[in-house]
């Protein structure tokens, strides 16, 4: 076999963007899962969105929800607002569906949890009126149905799928799986035309148990099937029912990642012959089709390969993939030991003449795109896309000029986001994401994430620090460049105490006049195992821990969890003052205010103010997440409530503390200061076709006035891994 195309060729592409000017891909439209239940259901049960297909016009969407045991419809006639189309019972778990004319197919496991005697079925739903006509019994647990190019089989891998507690996962837990295909007449399935293809004593990892995976079908009528722990791939002829040819999906080794689970995104690693164990695949012409690497069980190779259908590798990505979601600060760093950014998802879509790659990014909610440059040639990284949580279906709409990714994780018992369904459309519009990403420092993408704070340059307009919390380990200031576009992290400074790396809970960030930072640490003094304190630190321009300053303990002892969130500075010399806000009330204030501390380091004195919050909506809380001091006595705070969406609370607002004296700790009347609404962000954050991010939790404004927030992604823990970074201009415009 010819060796894939060297992966130097694709230094030039992880400079992230588009290398040149042409159509882009831009997120319009969310739809949340949950809108789609029928009457009587309990909205607050898990849904999923994962496989999804539209009909030829491309104006009905069709998605498999198998927590709620059913196919979801969604109208994208006006693709900028997707609406409910109807829901679908299917007596069973959906694993993946197709559409054809006013039909839709949807392979459907009946056995459950029972991997000794798989069962399912083929649904055929009546898209008018939303039921299922007919079923075809398949005899096993099926995974994977798509469409002959003619429109004339159903061609599904019944994948019998191993149970992972039994002995470890290990292979192999019969009966085997299989590829099975059903004839269509007129549109309806025939059921009586089922034929078994055997995939058996192929593969050499265990050939007895090939676990099928994934199948899609070229225009010859060959179909390529993933046999996902086996590592191996098939090429079956649907016309007659043959295996004509089948090699293994083969290893690889990775350079430059990260496999070390230990709060550092450090990219510096190796790992040898990783089994690629391919799950989705799609044709890319009559002889290539790109597999994504998810692995499942021994393997995962953290990237995408172009096969010919001979077997040989055409392309591999290597540590591409995982570079890019690192550079965007979407790479998943507690999935470091298993599988990084796990691609699962591959979609192919031709628009005009540009035939593109979609790869999804399980953990690490990314899409990236790519151009297929065409045979033997290293296909082109054009950008990514940000959706859901967990992207899993994929699916390309040219006809529209859009692009569909369904996500399947639903983290509304935690009170996260909901599953959803997104649509990007591609125009010549310029790409809206990333508005923030990291540089290449020592030749690998900077590591970054969970931005809980934003502090200016004393002296240079544009020029920004951000904090990330305790997402990480050991603490770190980074360096931002916001005077380019996307924004571009540049450095970073570690902290250390005493000469070593330390680590705190860092959610405000100052500049120091005569120096250095003023760095706010929240507490948690409700930690069961590990309760901390709330500390101010004092530290140095190159990130050494000066001073480590302590609440008083009269003060420390009202915290709650909702600790020190944002901190500013004013005056210099004997009169600097450190500003510290509060999250959310403590034990000793009154509800609906919390506090905004003062204290001095020349007589190491504190005083204490209450700020006014905004009453939240049932069920949320509202709190402060910033502390920027604005010139004029005068302060301006993030304000906002743990909720998503159009109807979240995310705001800016200013107060003076001009003619108030600030009260001693423990006094019965502390004065509070008059709030002033500055900017309502969460049209701003809704304008970005997403489900509304809730972490809003940085700001400031530069030397010259300009104003900057910025999102947290909380370490792309239960999150999408989204940051937002607004650069607003001038105060006030």
């Amino acid at each position: 076999m010819r060796k894939p195309l060297a992966l130097a060729a694709l230094a030039t592409l992880l400079l992230g963007g588009t290398a040149m000017a042409e159509p882009t891909f831009n997120r319009i439209a969310t739809f949340s899962v949950p809108d789609n239940l029928p009457a009587g259901r309990d909205l607050k049960k898990k849904t999923v969105a994962e496989i999804i297909a539209a009909n030829e016009a491309g104006t009905l969407l069709a998605y498999t929800d198998a927590e709620q045991k059913g196919i979801g419809l969604i109208d994208i006639a006006m693709a900028s607002a997707p609406r409910p189309a109807g829901f679908v019972p299917v007596e069973g778990e959906p694993t993946s569906v197709v559409i054809l004319g006013e039909r839709a197919f949807a392979a459907v496991v009946t056995s459950g949890d029972n991997f000794k005697q798989p069962a399912g079925h083929l649904a055929a739903i009546d898209l008018k009126t939303k039921q299922v006509t007919a079923t075809c019994e398949l005899g096993g647990q099926p995974d994977s149905i798509t469409l002959s190019k003619d429109k004339g089989k159903l061609v599904i891998a019944i994948e019998n799928e191993r149970d992972e507690k039994l002995n470890k996962g290990a292979l192999p837990q019969l009966p085997a799986g299989n590829l099975t295909l059903i004839g269509l007449k007129d549109g309806e399935a025939d059921c009586a035309s089922k034929q078994v293809v055997e995939l058996t004593g192929i593969a050499a990892v265990e050939p007895t148990d090939p676990e099928p995976e994934f199948v899609d079908v070229n225009q010859d009528g060959l179909a390529v099937v993933t046999l996902q722990e086996n590592n191996h791939l098939a090429i079956v002829d649907t016309r007659t029912g043959k295996v004509v040819a089948h090699f293994p999906a083969g290893a690889v080794d990775l350079k430059a990642i990260d496999k070390t689970r230990d709060g550092q995104i450090s990219p510096v690693e190796e790992l040898k012959g990783v089994a690629r164990e391919p799950d989705a695949v799609r044709w890319l012409d009559n002889d290539r089709f790109v597999t994504a690497n998810e692995g499942d069980w021994k393997g995962g190779s953290r990237g995408f390969t172009i096969f010919r259908k001979d077997g040989t590798v055409e392309f591999d990505s290597g540590s591409l993939v995982d570079h890019i979601a690192i550079r965007l600060g979407h790479y998943p760093e507690r999935r470091s030991a298993a599988k990084g950014s796990e691609p699962e998802g591959i979609e192919v879509g031709t628009y005009g003449n540009d035939r593109l790659i979609f790869v999804g990014l399980e953990r690490a909610s990314l899409v990236l795109v790519f151009k297929d440059e065409g045979p033997g040639r290293v296909p082109r990284y054009l950008q990514a896309l940000p959706g859901g949580i967990a992207p899993e279906g994929l699916l390309a709409l040219p006809q529209r000029n859009l692009f569909v990714s369904a996500s399947e994780a639903d983290l509304g018992e935690k009170g996260g986001p909901r599953s959803a369904v997104t649509i990007y459309q591609r125009s010549e519009a310029p790409a809206a994401y990333p508005t923030i990403q990291s540089a290449n420092v020592d030749g690998v993408p900077l590591g970054w994430g969970a931005l809980s704070g934003l502090a200016a340059h004393p002296e240079l307009a544009g020029r920004l620090f951000a904090v990330t919390d305790s997402a990480y380990s050991p603490s770190r200031i980074l360096e931002i460049d916001a005077t380019i576009k996307p924004a571009t992290i540049t450095g970073a400074l570690t902290l250390s105490n005493e000469g070593k790396p330390a680590a705190y809970d860092i959610e405000g960030i100052a500049t120091r006049p005569a120096g250095g930072f003023w760095l706010a640490s929240e507490g948690n003094p409700e930690h069961k195992e590990k309760p901390t304190k709330n500390i101010l630190l004092r530290v140095s321009a190159k990130g050494q821990i000066e001073e480590e300053i302590f609440l008083p303990a009269e003060l420390e002892a009202q915290a709650s969890r909702f600790g020190l969130e944002g901190v500013a500075v004013t005056g210099t010399g004997a009169d600097e003052t450190v500003w510290l806000a509060v999250q959310r009330e403590w034990k000793d204030d009154p509800k609906g205010k919390t506090k905004i501390l003062r204290y001095k380091p020349a007589d190491k004195s504190w005083g204490v103010l209450h700020y006014p919050l905004s009453a939240p909506a049932a069920g949320a809380w509202m709190g402060l997440s910033e502390l920027t001091y604005l010139g004029d006595e005068t302060f301006a705070v993030i304000e906002r409530d743990n909720q998503f969406g159009a109807k979240a609370v995310k705001t800016l607002a200013t107060f003076s503390v001009k003619g108030l004296k600030p009260a001693p700790l423990g006094a019965a009347d502390i004065p509070t200061v008059e709030k002033k609404l500055l900017r309502d962000l969460t049209p701003e954050l809704m304008k970005l076709g997403g489900y509304g991010l809730d972490k809003v939790e940085g700001m400031t404004l530069d030397k010259e006035g300009n104003l900057f927030v910025v999102t947290d992604n909380d370490g792309v823990d239960d999150s999408s891994g989204e940051t937002q970074f607004f650069a607003f201009g001038k105060l006030g415009k």
